[in-house]
């Protein structure tokens, strides 16, 4: 459970780590067996102008795939378990710029987990955990573990994104891999925004190749991919980030997708460096609720005997925080670090993980009094991953949301948001408003963001509770995908839902979900799954 716990933080915290194209009908040719519409006059859906696209993508469309081991050396541990469990990786050549194919190219590292019924295999199916930029190549073998139905019936697909994992690197070198949050006043909020655009100007070497580094070409990439492995149709199960790739990819290619599954679906209108600004009131209500279980259970916890009680207790801790560094064992933790040390709440709503946390938040009440502590084995990873440099991963992240959406690049805009939810959003509000390095970054998005809106059929679940993929965005992008079926699980606090990959596991959903990825049967018309103790809900209990 600790492990899931870390697991979960880490998808949920990538967000935060700064954090319309109309058609007319397609050419002949490789732009219209590659499936995407074109822009009158100028470039195809896209953005691949038509004529450079007929000549030069061919090759990559066509390329033979060549599979070898995944361990790539003695302390491979990923690779090696990927061995022993029978799966192939393999490289594949991707376009820079799909606007120029015959130009500079990268690599896509994938890994492929055969089906494990061949006989009766049924297609493809590739896997997206979220992020933005998450490698998966090892976590198809989490998908054949939660859901072996599915794996017996699908050759299942892992793919570092670009410029991710083992993928083509990019290395900003980045001293940290956080901005954090705003603080309590105008002086620490000038502080993030320094940090904010130190990072964005240590990024400025790779300017050529940042505006390529968007969920569009990752879109594109997941075709080709599809392509080379000779696949009519892919299916696919994106959760988080995972569903506005997977979104982007049924608008540029609609008629490649087979069975698509979306796990806490985030606003495609919204998708960007500002989505995290919608989170305040979901991680409000999951913290209330944490509160209430924690005072359920005052003579083990000592946090406060009501729910207001233990918020006050955190409360405080927040505020200590913000007149001197908290000392944590051998860190120090600020009002910049405080609020990205307890995110990981976000982590599920299961006794597990809510035991968890309040063994986390003890640990501050006593460093907020002064006392020596020793931290929790999961606040210590927690601050060692804050405290580290940056291996490349938090910068793509961040490259990701820059490409896809222009942040405001005034910094007073993120202020004043911040000073306006102070009252309501003491804690998380000046972290998930506060301004990431896109609002510095050295280059502007090559394309406009991509209107999601067909009838593709898909099936989406989640939870009323999501506090990273809040519910009325789901609600918007169910009303924007007009073909998809919803089931939703009420009641419950948690980040994705499906197969307990990253949060407590739902019988209910992974019926669902099941039904349709094995056996094809979407839900007649959306429908709910109960929550109860099984799916968290810790004030019930």
């Amino acid at each position: 459970m600790r492990g899931r716990r870390m697991a979960a933080a880490g998808v949920a915290v990538a967000a935060l780590t700064g954090a319309t194209v109309s058609g007319a009908p397609a050419s002949a040719g490789t732009a219209h067996r590659y499936g995407v519409p074109a822009v009158a006059g100028a470039a195809r859906g896209d953005g691949v102008p038509a004529a450079a696209g007929d000549r030069g993508l061919e090759r990559f469309l066509e390329q033979e795939i060549t599979w070898h081991r995944c361990r790539t050396g003695p302390d491979d541990a990923a690779g090696k378990e990927l061995d022993e469990a029978k799966a192939r990786c393999a490289e594949v050549t991707v376009p820079l710029d799909y606007g120029r194919p015959d130009g500079r190219t990268v690599t896509v590292a994938v890994s492929r987990l055969k089906a494990a019924d061949s006989g009766r295999r049924r297609g493809t199916l590739l896997y997206n955990p979220g992020g933005p930029g998450v490698p998966a190549m090892s976590l198809v073998l989490q998908v054949k573990r939660a859901a072996p139905a599915v794996a017996a019936r699908y050759d299942l697909i892992g793919m570092d994104p670009r410029f991710v994992g083992r993928s083509t690197p990019l290395n900003c070198r980045w001293p940290t891999g956080v901005v954090g949050s705003a603080g309590p006043d105008r002086r620490t909020f000038e502080r993030s925004a320094a940090v904010a655009r130190d990072l964005a100007s240590r990024c400025a070497a790779h300017r050529d190749v940042l505006p390529h580094i968007s969920t569009r070409n990752t879109a594109r990439d997941m075709d080709v991919i599809r392509a080379a492995l000779g696949e009519q149709r892919i299916s696919y199960l994106g959760s988080s980030y995972g569903t506005y790739l997977g979104a982007v990819y049924l608008q540029l290619f609609p008629r490649r997708a087979d069975r698509v599954v979306l796990d806490s679906v985030l606003d495609p209108a919204r998708y960007g460096p500002g989505l995290t600004r919608t989170q305040g009131p979901a991680l409000n209500a999951l913290l209330r609720d944490w509160a209430a279980w924690t005072a359920a259970r005052h003579g083990r916890y000592g946090l406060g005997a009501t729910t207001a009680e233990v918020l006050a207790t955190v409360n405080r801790i927040n505020r200590a925080a913000g007149r001197a560094p908290l000392r944590v064992g051998r860190h120090r933790v600020d009002s910049r670090l405080l609020p990205m040390a307890l995110f990981h709440i976000t982590a599920g709503d299961s006794p597990q993980v809510y035991a968890g946390f309040a063994a986390d938040v003890r640990v501050l009440r006593e460093a907020a009094r002064g006392r020596a502590v020793t931290p929790t084995p999961t606040l210590e990873a927690v601050l060692e991953g804050l405290s580290a440099p940056d291996d490349g991963t938090a910068a793509v992240q961040t490259a990701i949301m820059c490409a896809d959406r222009a942040a405001s690049r005034d910094p007073r805009v993120h202020y004043r948001d911040i000073r306006a939810h102070r009252a309501d959003e003491p804690l998380f509000g000046p972290l998930t408003r506060n301004l990431t390095p896109c609002s510095f970054w050295p280059v502007s998005p090559a394309e406009p963001p991509t209107e999601v809106r067909n009838d593709v059929p898909l099936l989406m679940v989640g939870a009323t509770g999501d506090p990273g993929a809040v519910y009325r965005g789901q609600l918007a992008a169910h009303r924007a995908l007009t073909g998809s079926r919803m089931v939703t699980l009420r009641g419950a606090f948690r980040h994705t839902v499906y197969g307990g990959l990253f949060s407590p596991r739902d019988a209910c959903i992974d019926r669902f979900v099941d039904r349709y990825l094995v056996g094809g049967v979407l839900p007649a018309a959306d429908a709910s799954c109960p929550g109860g103790p099984s799916s968290g809900g810790g004030s019930t209990r």
